[in-house]
């Protein structure tokens, strides 16, 4: 049975920071993850993706140079660490599993998970 279940959300100052993790159980192995954020409102949103060996990394320029992922295989976890916050950074924060990572020539990328956790709220207070 899959798992995936995120932690460490929460209500923060803009220019601060937080981190996300999140912990998977039951998935095979061999497969990139990602973050993805929902703002209320708005469309479901990559922010970031990492291979499964955690050499490769993709964000977004909307977060780009802010925001960090990584992995630790043993642990079954994945992180996130978001830097220099910004109101507009404000979403449901989902890690996204199992799924099919594109990329392109251009450098554009896209991940299709197979499993969602629930989310997390991040909360940035200009």
């Amino acid at each position: 049975q899959v798992q995936v279940e995120e932690s460490g959300g929460g209500l923060v100052q803009a220019g601060g920071s937080l981190r996300l993790s999140c912990t998977a159980s039951g998935l095979p192995f061999g497969k990139a993850m990602a973050w993805f954020r929902q703002a209320p409102g708005g469309e479901r949103e990559a922010v970031a993706c990492i291979d499964w060996h955690g050499y490769t990394t993709y964000y977004p320029n909307s977060v780009k140079g802010r925001f960090t992922v990584s992995r630790d295989n043993a642990k079954n976890t994945m992180y996130l660490q978001m830097n220099s916050l910004k109101p507009e950074d404000t979403a449901t924060y989902y890690c996204a599993a199992d799924g099919r990572l594109s990329t392109e020539s251009s450098g554009a990328w896209s991940y299709a998970p197979s499993y969602w956790g629930q989310g997390v709220q991040v909360t940035v207070l200009s």
